[in-house]
């Protein structure tokens, strides 16, 4: 298979990115701390509880470590794009309930 092919396969951002770095390493760096960085977006606006720091720093690692089986899929499927779109609706979900929570308080 030649590197076109490939990069015809990619989904878009992950193609974005390997078209913009200088090279497929980096490249493939940049992903992995996307895809780590998207996923702890929608940990935060989604489950995150107030716990121990301890207890946060395990969360994170192995947040981490899926977050590299998620980068290898993130190469030709769009789990990217699918993270964009969970962090907006969570992001949605929490300005409309602060929006909520402010009517009832004032009332």
């Amino acid at each position: 298979m030649k590197s076109e092919d490939v990069l015809d396969r990619m989904s878009g951002i992950a193609r974005f990115i390997y078209d913009v770095m200088p090279s497929f390493t980096s490249a493939g760096y940049v992903l992995l701390a996307v895809v780590f960085l998207m996923s702890a977006l929608v940990y935060k606006l989604g489950f995150a509880r107030k716990i121990k720091f301890w207890q946060n720093v395990i969360i994170y690692a192995f947040l981490f470590i899926g977050c590299l089986i998620l980068t290898f899929l993130a190469f030709f499927l769009p789990i990217v794009e699918g993270l964009i779109v969970a962090a907006l609706i969570l992001i949605i979900y929490r300005v409309r309930r602060m929006n909520e929570h402010k009517e009832n308080s004032a009332v």
